[in-house]
């Protein structure tokens, strides 16, 4: 109840700092000429990384036949799906003036990739949603037969949802059919969604935004924030509904050596990124590189590197490490590092442009957000886990039918 509490309180903050941007306009936040993006978009990019989780975990897992995930699937589907919704309300907040969305769908043009970007942003909502609806049908006829223990209100809504489903061998083979499809297709669309927001600052003119390894620098990226999110929200779970029997310390010890791979895969292209254009110091990229490496925006680099990838490796490569603690320690840091890690590749290159900033404010060559924008964004994160928070308590986070099987199947062999 108080972690509900604090999370409304987050959001009703956040509400209340948009109504103020909406009344006096964008001149409440601290973004300028230069830095036009700021933190919502940084906010953005993280919440459209730490989606791809429920194509890892629920589409290429599912398919590869690997069986111990089937108690993360769904925690990673409701993480995907909360995070792409409110990745799509930040968008809105940074237009400024929200009514201005109608005129990308009645004078949007192919051209555009922010037009590429809302289709399979769009596109990816709506197949995770599915992802997370149709293995939550089976559950559904378990929790309405269940209606005297769970109450009239969680019946009711259970009915509506799921009153259709009779758990015929027909309809269950449909399922399956159609989940296995989704996940065939959520993958490319996986791909996708963070290739085309890639390409959004690759399509901008400016230092360190135009890499050939850029596309690939934020899938893997996003793989390792969306790891490192379960790997915090099994701990969670498993600890707050006493879910030790079916989230086990192999299940942490699994998920500690993917967010190993992932975060050497990671901090390969992170070396990609930054060593080229250091090899070369083009004077515009000198700058930029000067204020990450050893400038302004030091501490925050060397925070994320560190926090982001470095010491979470050191933390799971040993198999203590994986233990569900230190193992939940590593997602925190993961997860921490990834948003920092996001800032920075928005705000300072968005401060050295190719053409020196000249005759100009002050202000407009420093960028730190105003009051509004951390509400706004901290209540946008608040959101997201609120959203969680909510699903957790009606529906099982485990799926029930898919673990029941699958006991089965193992107890015949």
């Amino acid at each position: 109840m108080i972690w509900t509490g604090i999370l409304i309180a987050f959001c009703v903050v956040g509400a209340f700092a948009y109504y103020m941007q909406l009344k006096n306009g964008l001149s409440v936040t601290a973004m300028r000429d230069y830095v036009s993006w700021g933190i919502y978009i940084s906010n953005f990019v993280f919440f459209v990384a730490i989606s791809l989780v429920g194509s890892l975990i629920t589409a290429v897992f599912r398919l590869a036949n690997v069986k111990w995930s089937t108690p993360l699937t769904r925690i990673a589907e409701i993480i995907a799906v909360s995070a792409i919704f409110f990745a799509s309300l930040i968008i809105i907040v940074d237009m400024g003036r929200p009514e201005r969305l109608f005129n990308l769908f009645v004078y949007g043009r192919l051209q555009s990739p922010i037009m590429w970007d809302v289709i399979v942003i769009t596109t990816y909502f709506f197949i995770s949603l599915l992802l997370l609806f149709f293995p939550l049908l089976p559950d559904l006829k378990i929790l309405i037969s269940s209606k005297e223990v769970l109450g009239k209100s969680f019946s009711k809504l259970y009915r509506f949802l799921g009153s259709f489903w009779k758990g015929t061998r027909l309809q269950d083979k449909l399922n399956k059919r159609a989940v296995n499809i989704l996940c065939i297709i959520i993958i490319p669309v996986a791909f996708c969604i963070h290739t085309v927001t890639s390409w959004l600052f690759a399509t901008t003119y400016r230092p360190g935004w135009d890499s050939t390894n850029f596309g690939a620098y934020f899938i893997s990226g996003a793989f390792l924030v969306g790891a490192g999110g379960v790997l915090v929200a099994m701990y969670v779970f498993r600890k707050v509904y006493a879910l030790e029997k079916y989230i086990t310390t192999l299940h942490f010890d699994k998920m500690g050596r993917i967010v190993v791979l992932l975060a050497l895969l990671y901090l390969y292209f992170n070396v990609n990124e930054y060593l080229v254009p250091a090899f070369k110091m083009k004077k515009s990229e000198e700058a930029h590189l000067t204020g990450l490496f050893t400038g302004e925006y030091a501490p925050l680099f060397w925070f994320a590197i560190l926090a982001g990838m470095i010491i979470p490796i050191f933390i799971l490569i040993f198999k203590r490490g994986r233990n569900p603690l230190p193992a939940f320690i590593a997602g925190i840091l993961v997860v921490v590092g990834a948003w920092f890690k996001r800032f920075l590749i928005v705000t300072p290159t968005l401060l050295h442009p190719f053409l020196p900033m000249t005759d100009v404010p002050e202000s407009y060559k420093h960028y730190f957000p105003s009051w509004q924008e951390w509400a706004i964004a901290m209540g946008s994160l608040a959101g997201a886990l609120l959203v969680i928070t909510f699903f957790a308590r009606i529906f099982p986070i485990i799926p029930i039918q898919e673990t029941i099987n699958e006991q089965h199947e193992t107890g015949n062999k």
